[in-house]
């Protein structure tokens, strides 16, 4: 069952700078990799109407739902799928879609999913270890965290949330599942909050932040998922076609970062930001979730501009 939420709540972060810098037109064919509520694809399907196309890719299928209320009277000219991004290249077979004018990446966890407390995503909402942006996949935060060892905990912990006390919190796990198993985010939280010391437990950021990332990342493989779309997205960008990623912690943008490069010198595409546009101080004022937001933006660099 879709929880009963407001679907006015979502607010999409840097949404001008998306729709302008995305080029979008009449009649172009968009895929929103990270649909989500619709937030940004509400915008784009309003700019390429009355004849272009919105595909929209999304593992949750929660959201899903209500995206399709929300795109309602656009039934026509979307198709929503519930799949993992890095499979984009399957969707787009699938749709026969041979080109597209513009890719969408809005990357991270949603509000939605953050202020849905059984999604177990939230610091803040009590909830079961759950952090699945796809519940019909196998592997929970549970999982991980009471079945892995702790050199395992503690390498997630380094390398996916750049935990400076990886291994004294993977040490205090290991110590508290065997009294009992974690079951619940408030128990992570406290057990954290136990392992850190305690003049690091009074900073801006909870100290719970980055564990709770760096399992939510390895629960979804999702700097995995984003390297194989981003490989795939380009042979699809019609000569022109823009590619966009916004991402929210520096391990995403280094990644969107080194792939653009990558690309740029092999010469597939025009690099549009040379560095990442951020949130204006109004924006951050109106929605304090978009203060960490970077967005990139790349254009497909045609074959005659090539030869």
């Amino acid at each position: 069952m879709v929880a009963m939420i407001d679907k006015t709540h979502h607010v999409p972060v840097l949404l001008k700078e998306v729709v302008d810098l995305l080029n979008l037109r009449p009649g172009s064919c968009v895929v929103d990799c990270t649909l989500g509520l619709a937030g940004h694809s509400q915008h784009i399907v309003k700019h390429i109407s009355p004849n272009g196309f919105l595909i929209g890719i999304d593992r949750d299928a929660d959201s899903l739902a209500i995206a399709q209320e929300n795109l309602a009277q656009y039934a026509g000219h979307c198709a929503l799928m519930q799949k993992d991004f890095r499979y984009l290249d399957n969707v787009l077979d699938q749709l026969a879609i041979k080109e597209v004018d513009a890719f969408l990446f809005d990357l991270g966890v949603s509000s939605y999913q953050l202020d849905t407390p059984d999604r177990g995503f939230s610091i803040r909402n009590n909830g079961p270890l759950d952090m699945r942006m796809d519940r019909n996949s196998f592997i929970s935060a549970y999982d991980l965290i009471n079945s892995l060892s702790t050199d395992e905990i503690s390498l997630i912990l380094k390398n996916f949330g750049q935990e400076r006390w990886h291994r004294r919190i993977a040490d205090c796990l290991v110590r508290e599942r065997v009294k009992h198993p974690i079951e619940s985010t408030e128990e992570l939280k406290k057990i954290i909050l136990n392992a850190v010391p305690r003049q690091q437990q009074h900073q801006k950021i909870h100290p719970a932040t980055r564990a709770f990332q760096a399992f939510r990342i390895a629960v979804n493989r999702e700097l995995e998922a984003l390297e194989a779309a981003l490989d795939k997205c380009i042979p699809y960008l019609r000569d022109g076609g823009r590619v966009a990623v916004i991402s929210f912690h520096s391990l995403e943008d280094k990644i969107v970062k080194d792939k653009f490069h990558s690309f740029s010198k092999q010469g597939k595409i025009r690099i549009l930001t040379k560095k990442p546009l951020r949130p204006t101080d109004a924006e951050v004022t109106d929605n304090v979730r978009s203060r960490s937001a970077r967005l990139r933006i790349a254009e497909r660099i045609g074959k005659k501009e090539i030869e």
